[in-house]
Parts: C-alpha cells; sequence; structure tokens
C-alpha cells in the first residue's frame, strides 16, 4: 500500500527543470560575487585599501546588505529565483542567521534571537574551524615532507 502511494505521488509530482535552476544558480551567484567584486573596487579605489585588506570589510558589508535584505523580505524573494546560486556565498549564511533571529524574534533576545541564531551558526562555525585545522594540518605535513 504504502509503494502503491508513492508510485501515485512520484507519478504527479511536477518534473523539475534541472538545467534551468542550473542557469539561475549561475546567475544568482555570479551577481553576487559581481556585486562583492565592485564593493572591493570602491574600498580599494577610494579608501586606499590593499587588496588583501579589502576583503575584510567587503564581506562585512555583503553581511549587512544580506541580513537588510532578509529582514525586508527581499532576499527570499532572490533566493527563491535563485536557489543554491545564493546559498553558497556569504550572503545566505547570513540571511540563514538573520531569518532565525526574525522567526524567533518573540521568545526574547537571548533564548529566542541569541539561542536559535546560534543553532544555525555554531555547526558552520565548528565545520570551518575544523576543516582548517586539518587543512593546515595537510599542509605542515606536506611542507615538512618536502624538506628532507
Amino acid at each position: 500500500m504504502q509503494q502503491q502511494y508513492q508510485d501515485f505521488a512520484h507519478a504527479r509530482e511536477p518534473k523539475r527543470p534541472i538545467a534551468l535552476n542550473c542557469i539561475r544558480a549561475f546567475l544568482a551567484g555570479g551577481v553576487i560575487c559581481t556585486i562583492g567584486q565592485g564593493i572591493q573596487w570602491f574600498f580599494i579605489t577610494y579608501f586606499h585599501f590593499t587588496e588583501k585588506t579589502a576583503g575584510d570589510p567587503t564581506v562585512a558589508v555583503l553581511i549587512l546588505l544580506s541580513s537588510l535584505l532578509t529582514s525586508l523580505g527581499i532576499y527570499d524573494h532572490i533566493a527563491q529565483w535563485g536557489g543554491a546560486g545564493t546559498a553558497v556565498p556569504v550572503t545566505g549564511f547570513a540571511n540563514t542567521i538573520t531569518s532565525a533571529s526574525l522567526e524567533h524574534k518573540s521568545e526574547g533576545l537571548v533564548l529566542g534571537v541569541g539561542g536559535n541564531m546560534f543553532k544555525i551558526a555554531g555547526p558552520v562555525i565548528v565545520f570551518g574551524v575544523f576543516a582548517a585545522f586539518i587543512i593546515a594540518l595537510i599542509s605542515v605535513i606536506i611542507k615538512s615532507l618536502g624538506g628532507m
């Protein structure tokens, strides 16, 4: 009976336009990265940052813009159209954290906003730190073997 229902539901499920979704993700991610590159160029040109030092304020501005667009309800529409292309850059992470904060603000600042925001951010931060440690360890091992 369960298998019959699965077959019935699968037959009526709308087909996903995979190629179109890939193109949209590529375009959305590309536009976000192009905006980031423009912001970086702005910091380099008008505030005389170097290419290396312009990275941090660029990321901060992208996070601020993403959070602002999320709080205004605009980023969700962009993400629905662009799919994974909006989830991969740092703006997708900022969107996720801001959405969790807004969703749980009625529970209070500490338990609602803070607690639920870090339920999402915590695993990502831990994975990032762990991955960086492993990559650094591999790099040190490779360099030490090359020096022998």
